[in-house]
């Protein structure tokens, strides 16, 4: 289940909701209790094991590698 970052307009907190896409929207109260909150646009990090390493320089493309002639 998705993770939507929310800030409260009452107190200026911000928290996290998890909560199916088909809520996102959706009203959220603030952990102080307060409701005029506004959704937070956030970024992806891909980070860990699967993410691909940068490539490095020299034999990856077709002259780099030896082939043109």
């Amino acid at each position: 289940m998705p993770t939507y970052a929310y800030r409260c307009r009452d107190c200026t907190g911000t928290f996290e909701l998890q909560r199916p896409m088909s809520e996102s929207s959706a009203p959220a109260r603030c952990p102080e209790g307060h409701t005029d909150t506004v959704k937070l646009l956030t970024t992806v990090a891909l980070t860990g094991a699967s993410a691909a390493p940068a490539p490095s320089g020299g034999g990856g493309g077709c002259c780099g590698g030896g082939c043109c002639g």
